[in-house]
């Protein structure tokens, strides 16, 4: 897997999608692919478009379909296929709230007694995985009194989807038919491994969330269409899904490197190196936030780290916020932790510049498809101000940017320094070859990537300070980077960028 994608708002970087477009064909052009989060009806909605009222239009103040389509034929784009809920506000849920057994709806939308027709004991009830505080159900009142008990995972206004029902599974199968006709090109699965409510259990990640899993990849490549599922999750759930789909996320990345960061250590990274997925999209930083779970234990499980180090790193980013991700980050039903950092990871780390361009560099040397969110890659803080106009701790780190803080931001030694090392990435042979990687005595990682006569090495080191270089052989002339099309930027700067 070659080149590297950008995360982002259609709405919050360029402002709508025909200059999304032209970001991406101009200062963003060595993006080979883009994931653009959702565009939907609405996509203003209570959970930023994850919450569609109509998953198969696009909002006419973002643009229309043509525009999707423009983008794409000049890269890959990926879409969310939203598979566990739709808004409260849907036709389809307002109809059978009006129509009840009459609607033309009727069993599409999970409810209490689906799940536990005989009832259900309290251990019961309380035994399923909810990533918010509180039960998974919300009371909505049917057109003719009856009061109905409705699945709702995430939000009150965001209704469970019955994925076993027939007209659910048409619903989904629909959607992915007008993602494609709309040059779509891969399909993220968000939120699946909540999809299936099996009683007895959690209900994350089960033998029959696979089973969904391996029904929607078949449905998805009918329409020729890749599949990338997300799951914050313990890691072995990625490598357990990892061969059933295209491409799965490396969300452990992001919290060994915070621990390697914050410890000087580098043995936990080292261990992940040795058992990750290959087809993986790399991550440091998304608009969900920063999740820590993906690397900690689970019950009887141990993490690639353990309890006292997550809390650590939940500690450090503390301090490094100033105690604002303490107040944006929600701990989950049963937990005494957050599952998710609610910060930049640059905020995460103090605002240091230097130890953001490392783990920066590290994720994009590693094998998989690298994609960087876009306020990561504008070196963008906390945005405390969203985070308290709209009580969403996840605003924090979705920030809306004018075009005019685009530009500013794009010109900073931190952003440019990120498209030198994408534009490396995108462009060396070596990283069409074989990767390889060794750890020193004192620490130290070496990660080579080696093409005939073509080298890209990247050597990091924790501890006493957070150090990396960079280098190349056969680069084929220099490297140029420049997003305002002035002086060249050679990867020669990148290495001196590390050192701010």
């Amino acid at each position: 897997m070659t080149g590297v994608d950008l995360l982002a708002y259609a709405d919050r970087l360029g402002g709508d999608l025909p200059r999304l477009g032209a970001l991406l064909d101009g200062p963003l052009r060595d993006f080979a692919g883009v994931h653009i989060l959702p565009f939907f009806v609405p996509f203003d909605g209570a959970d930023a478009g994850f919450d569609p009222i109509d998953h198969r239009a696009v909002d006419p103040r973002l643009g229309t379909w043509d525009d999707v389509r423009a983008i794409a034929e000049r890269r890959e784009v990926t879409v969310d296929l939203i598979v566990n809920h739709v808004s409260s506000e849907s036709a389809e849920f307002v109809d059978w709230l009006a129509l009840g057994y009459e609607s033309a709806h009727d069993g599409m939308f999970l409810t209490f007694d689906t799940v536990f027709p005989d009832g259900a004991s309290e251990a019961e009830i309380t035994a399923f995985y909810r990533p918010r505080p509180g039960l998974p159900f919300t009371a909505y009142r049917m057109a003719d009194g009856t009061r109905r008990l409705v699945w709702t995972t995430f939000m009150p206004s965001q209704v469970d989807l019955d994925v076993a029902n027939d007209r659910a599974r048409e619903y989904l199968r629909t959607t992915l038919a007008t993602l494609r006709a709309g040059g779509v090109t891969t399909v993220r699965l968000d939120a699946v491994g909540y999809a299936v409510k099996t009683p007895g259990t959690d209900s994350f990640m089960t033998p029959e969330t696979l089973e969904f899993v391996r029904e929607i990849v078949r449905l998805a490549r009918g329409e020729d269409l890749r599949v990338l599922v997300e799951v914050h999750a313990h890691y072995s759930q990625q490598l357990a899904i990892a061969p059933l789909v295209d491409y799965v996320y490396d969300f452990a990345l992001a919290p060994l490197l915070l621990h390697s960061l914050g410890t000087g250590t580098s043995d936990r990274l080292a261990e992940w190196l040795r058992i990750r997925p290959q087809n993986a999209i790399t991550v440091l930083d998304t608009h969900d936030g920063i999740g820590i779970i993906d690397a900690g234990p689970s019950g009887d499980r141990p993490g690639l780290i353990d309890q006292d180090e997550m809390a650590a790193i939940f500690e450090r980013a503390a301090v490094a916020t100033n105690g604002h991700s303490t107040l944006a980050s929600v701990i989950p039903a049963w937990m005494s932790l957050p599952h998710q950092i609610n910060a930049t990871f640059l905020s995460a780390l103090g605002g240091d510049a230097r130890s953001y361009l490392l783990a920066r560099a590290v994720q994009l040397w590693l094998p998989g498809k690298p994609q960087l969110y876009y306020v990561g890659l504008l070196g963008g803080l906390d945005d405390i101000a969203l985070f308290q106009q709209t009580g969403q701790g996840r605003d924090v780190n979705r920030h809306r940017y004018t075009q005019d803080e685009v530009d500013a931001a794009l010109a900073s030694d931190v952003a440019r320094a990120q498209l030198a090392l994408v534009r490396l990435r995108s462009t060396h042979p070596a990283f069409t070859g074989d990767f390889g990687y060794r750890v020193d005595a004192d620490g130290s990682l070496e990660l080579e990537w080696t093409l005939g006569d073509a080298r890209a090495i990247l050597r990091v080191s924790f501890a006493p300070e957070p150090r990396f270089t960079i280098r190349t052989t056969n680069t084929g002339g220099p490297l140029t980077a420049d997003p305002l099309h002035s002086d060249p930027l050679t990867i020669d700067t990148v290495e001196a960028l590390a050192a701010l």
